[in-house]
């Protein structure tokens, strides 16, 4: 290759997959596959893991599941509440048997008010999610009021058991935080959001953890909108371009997203003598339902749901959905199981993505990695790599995986490319929020690995020194060093409060 330094633009890849009637959006699951459209409030979104670097909170795991994607800010007057009817789950397998070990459920509730104000000497029902300002304190003013339970199930989550986890004074049930709806209605958002982040009590678990579920701003950095409109942007894909990882492009810079966020002992997480956890999240729904033709007054009405619970999400490692899965097979894959990845086997040994970068940059002397089976992005997304996060026994399959025994690096020593970058304590050991998923997956694609000789050899990838890149910059400046991490959502009205 002629430079280590020449950077190629992921926004022109997206646009030959989009020729290609690849029509998903890159990004790390934001409605990713054809059936999870419908159901914006179970797709779920970014899933993280890491060793917390809280000030002395490196003891602890933390856990972030994000679901229902692009949520503008000003979304009112329902904004985004999740579903009632839905399950949402973070699993853990301690054993490496791609099996769960431990799943942590969440149900919501959503409880209607009817707040009323007199018109003409009669109460009538108001429209608004709030008629007045909201306070951690005082909620009287907020007509929708949104709770969740948790629980954890020891086992398989449908054949385990199952057992609640309580708060600090023993409830099992947890407020949730309204959406950020501006500052006339909560004048401080992220002070009002952080007495929502609760203390937990986990069966079978001698030390406390914590909970918080709420709008956050989208922490995911990617260009989506211009990629759409056939490319309509300078792409940076010039060489030797300094610039060429920050080029300001980062479509989700204005959208919310809603977080559940767990931080856990490690103790309780992992088992016996095994330091690495494996973890993916999901959401299911039931599988019948039935629509009212004739929705009585109230809330939560309009149907009804019943039968088994019916697996519609799944997310572990980023982009997988995405970028690797075939499109006939997301929705199978959005339904399927970890222990049963073999059936996915192929788009991993012979993957797509290069072979594309190839057709779009060959003319610039890009070759894709040319050993196959692909061992190396076995080892990176379905085995954990050697010494770093494969467990002592492996199933093949999809998750994330992090060994709990590389210590925490504090935000201002985080690197955006991680292990790439010689930070062992990001992705792909876990996930932290600001790490750069987006340029470290494309650079591992064409065979990063190779050069560690992790499965193949330098000569097996020609280009895979080449510094791929979208633009979008991933930093961990741009997240907080305490839990949640993730930074408060943005404001629906920007506008200072006043009485007006």
């Amino acid at each position: 290759m002629a430079t280590l330094h020449r950077r190629f633009a992921l926004t022109a890849l997206t646009g030959a997959l989009l020729s290609l009637s690849m029509t998903t959006a890159f990004a790390s699951s934001h409605r990713e596959a054809p059936s999870i459209t419908k159901s914006p409030k179970v797709d779920a979104t970014d899933f993280y893991m890491f060793r917390s670097y809280e000030a002395n909170r490196a003891g602890f795991v933390t856990l972030i599941a994000n679901y229902l994607p692009l949520q503008d800010a000003y979304g009112g007057p329902n904004y985004f509440s999740l579903d009632p009817n839905a399950l949402y789950e973070i699993h853990i397998d301690n054993t490496g048997d791609a099996v769960e070990d431990l799943t942590f459920q969440f149900r919501f509730k959503n409880n209607l008010a009817d707040l009323q104000v007199p018109v003409n000497g009669v109460n009538v029902s108001v429209p608004l999610i709030n008629i007045g300002q909201i306070s951690a304190a005082n909620n009287s003013a907020l007509n929708v009021r949104e709770s969740y339970s948790l629980d954890v199930v020891k086992g398989t989550r449908r054949g385990g058991v199952r057992m609640a986890v309580t708060g600090s004074n023993g409830q099992t049930s947890f407020t949730k935080p309204v959406d950020n709806i501006g500052n006339k209605s909560i004048p401080n958002y992220a002070s009002y959001a952080n007495n929502f982040i609760h203390t937990i009590n986990i069966p079978n678990c001698a030390t406390q953890g914590k909970v918080f579920v709420g709008q956050r701003k989208d922490p995911f950095a990617v260009n989506l909108g211009e990629t759409f409109d056939l490319v309509n942007i300078k792409a940076p894909a010039t060489a030797f371009d300094p610039n060429a990882e920050d080029k300001g492009l980062d479509t989700l810079k204005d959208k919310n997203v809603t977080t559940l966020a767990l931080e856990l002992p490690i103790s309780c997480l992992t088992a016996a003598n095994e330091p690495v956890i494996g973890a993916w999240t999901t959401a299911s729904l039931r599988q019948a339902r039935l629509l009212n033709p004739a929705p009585k007054s109230g809330h939560n009405n309009a149907s009804k749901e019943g039968g088994a619970w019916t697996q519609v999400s799944r997310l572990g490692m980023p982009l997988v959905n995405e970028v690797v899965i075939g499109l006939k097979d997301k929705d199978k894959f959005n339904a399927s199981k970890p222990k049963d990845d073999a059936q996915f086997a192929t788009y991993v040994t012979n993957p797509t993505l290069p072979a594309l970068l190839e057709i779009l940059f060959g003319s610039a002397g890009v070759k894709a990695p040319t050993k196959f089976p692909r061992q190396d992005l076995v080892t990176a997304f379905l085995t954990g790599v050697e010494g770093l996060n494969k467990p002592k026994t492996v199933t093949p399959s999809e998750m994330l995986r992090l060994n709990t025994t590389i210590a925490p690096a504090a935000k201002d020593q985080q690197k955006r490319l991680a292990v790439l970058a010689g930070d062992n304590a990001g992705f792909p050991n876990g996930r932290r929020p600001g790490d750069d998923v987006v340029d470290i997956a494309l650079r591992v694609v064409m065979g990063r690995l190779c050069l560690l000789n992790v499965g193949c050899t330098a000569a097996d990838a020609p280009s895979a020194a080449i510094d791929f890149t979208d633009g979008a910059l991933q930093s961990p400046s741009q997240f907080d060093d305490s839990f949640p991490y993730l930074k408060p959502a943005l404001a629906g009205s920007p506008n200072v409060a006043s009485s007006k």
